[in-house]
C-alpha cells in the first residue's frame, strides 16, 4: 500500500510538470507609432512690444517670443527656423533696422518629453533682413516632440532716432531638414 501511494504521488508530480510545461508559451508584442497628421508646425505668440526712452546716446532695446516648434513626424529630418523682417517704420518717413537675432535658446516644451533640438552652423548677432535667413536648425535626429525656441531680438535705435511708434512685419517660418 505504502508503493502504491507512493507510485500515485509520483505519476501527480510528473503529471503536475508536465502540465506547466505544456502551459508556458511566448507572446510577440507589437506597437506600431505613426507619425502625426500634419507634419511640422510652428506656434507663434502674441504682437511683441518693445519701449524705450530717447536719451541721445545710441540704445538697444530686445524682445524674445516664445516659438512653439511641434514635429510629430516621427521621422527625425530635422528641421530649421527662418525669419525675414521689414524695416521699423513710424509711417512719417522715419526708419529703425528691423534688428538682430542676439542668440536663442530652445527647450522642451513645458509638459512634454522631446529630443532636444541641436543647432549648430549659425553664427551670432544674425542680421535680420528682407529675405528670410535661417536662425535656428534642429540637426538630423534632434527637435522630435514640442519645442520651445526662444530668440533674442535685438532692435538698435540711434541716439538721433525720431519718437513715435515704428512698426515692423515679421515672418517666421518652419521649413523641414536641419
Amino acid at each position: 500500500m505504502k508503493q502504491r501511494i507512493t507510485i500515485i504521488l509520483g505519476i501527480a508530480i510528473v503529471a503536475l510538470v508536465a502540465s506547466t510545461a505544456a502551459l508556458a508559451g511566448t507572446l510577440t508584442a507589437t506597437a506600431t507609432v505613426s507619425g502625426g497628421a500634419g507634419g511640422l508646425s510652428l506656434n507663434l505668440p502674441s504682437n511683441p512690444s518693445i519701449t524705450d526712452t530717447l536719451d541721445g546716446t545710441d540704445q538697444t532695446a530686445a524682445y524674445a517670443p516664445i516659438l512653439g516648434v511641434v514635429d510629430p513626424r516621427g521621422t527625425g529630418a530635422g528641421w530649421n527656423l527662418t525669419i525675414s523682417a521689414t524695416t521699423f517704420s513710424d509711417g512719417s518717413g522715419h526708419t529703425l533696422a528691423a534688428g538682430q537675432v542676439a542668440s536663442v535658446a530652445a527647450a522642451c516644451h513645458t509638459g512634454s518629453t522631446c529630443t532636444a533640438a541641436t543647432s549648430s552652423g549659425i553664427s551670432y548677432p544674425l542680421t535680420i533682413g528682407g529675405t528670410a535667413s535661417k536662425f535656428f536648425n534642429a540637426a538630423v535626429n534632434t527637435g522630435l516632440g514640442k519645442i520651445d525656441v526662444t530668440p533674442t531680438i535685438d532692435v538698435s535705435i540711434p541716439g538721433n532716432a525720431y519718437a513715435g511708434t515704428y512698426t515692423s512685419t515679421v515672418t517666421l517660418a518652419s521649413v523641414s531638414g536641419p
